[in-house]
């Protein structure tokens, strides 16, 4: 625990751009969670280039997801919004954790596998111990609790039997984190294929809205959603198009999906699509306005980043000098 509350650690990768997906069913809902919990926010971008990325892109990437972490309301005074590469506690545990991690266990890792069938001319080693930095930026800040998706499940698990077999050994090193049950974010799938979740790497520039799509962009990819040709606005799988865009302008609006349906009764498709595209730039707009904002007062930002990155460095220091004097590293002398 910090401050009497307890830990809770998340972050995003800083490749591709956020879609409204991520904003909708992630970050508007980490926004309140400093009420409650100590939380980190790490822009990770060491798990970034386990695939290859441009060195001048990346950095800008990692810099626009961390103001876009400010411009969506995370205070950076309450929460610690900082670069995963900017603390070496980050690697320095994911060695030693590598030691206590089984070959066996980290090839039944279903990411690696989808991952290794997606980029097989680039197959490399931090690809397979993905799963161990992880593990690693999780138990370094000893979180009580870890927002998870299905996707994600697979790892978490891993990173408490790592944390348990390590205490095991050594006594009571390591928190044992537990996925985050709270407030669930609306799940929003892809306009083009709504059976996918929206995504940031879709392959199709249609299936997703990014946090930075201008108006235009915003309204022709909502006209151009996917829905069927029974012509009537219902919440029901049998309308995977038709619920998805429900759900995005439920989440948009603050509405149930019961209230959408009665809204549009007896309305058509490209009413009900206009509708959607409005009200998703509604939510932009602001957003994105304060990202501009940010973008303009350099000096704030870097001072935000040099903060959260000590203030980062500072704990996991304290978790670190514990896991390497129980291995037996010889003590630093100051």
């Amino acid at each position: 625990m910090i401050n009497g509350k307890k830990v809770l650690f998340s972050g995003m990768q800083a490749t591709g751009n956020l879609t409204l997906g991520n904003y909708l069913g992630a970050l508007k809902n980490w926004v309140t969670l400093s009420d409650e919990y100590e939380c980190f926010y790490s822009v990770v971008d060491m798990h970034s280039i386990t695939i290859r990325q441009d060195p001048a892109t990346l950095r800008q990437r990692a810099r626009k997801l961390l103001t876009i972490y400010i411009a969506a309301g995370l205070d950076p005074k309450v929460n610690c919004l900082y670069y995963q590469s900017h603390v070496s506690g980050h690697a320095e545990l994911s060695w030693i954790l590598s030691c206590f991690t089984y070959m066996g266990e980290l090839n039944r890792m279903t990411q690696f596998k989808d991952k290794a069938a997606r980029h097989g001319d680039n197959i490399n080693a931090g690809l397979f111990t993905y799963p161990v930095l992880m593990a690693a930026d999780i138990l370094l800040y000893q979180a009580d609790v870890v927002p998870v998706g299905i996707d994600q499940k697979q790892h978490l698990e891993l990173t408490r039997d790592i944390a348990e077999r390590f205490n095991n050994l050594y006594g009571d090193v390591f928190t044992v984190p537990e996925p985050y049950i709270g407030k669930v974010g609306a799940k929003i799938m892809s306009l083009q294929d709504p059976s996918k979740k929206m995504s940031k790497s879709d392959e199709n520039p249609n299936g997703s809205i990014y946090l930075l799509d201008d108006a235009d962009t915003v309204i022709r990819k909502c006209k151009k959603a996917v829905t069927d040709s029974e012509g009537v606005i219902l919440y029901r799988e049998e309308q995977p198009g038709v619920k998805n865009l429900i759900d995005i302008y439920s989440a948009c609006m603050g509405k149930t999906p019961e209230d959408v349906v009665r809204e549009f009764d007896g309305r058509g498709y490209g009413d009900f699509k206009m509708a959607v595209g409005e009200a998703v730039v509604s939510v932009l707009k602001p957003l994105q306005e304060e990202v501009a904002r940010l973008e303009s007062d350099k000096a704030f930002v870097d001072l935000i980043i040099r903060e959260n990155a000590e203030k980062a460095s500072y704990h996991a220091a304290k978790t670190l000098r514990k896991v390497q004097k129980k291995v037996g590293f010889p003590v630093r002398i100051p």
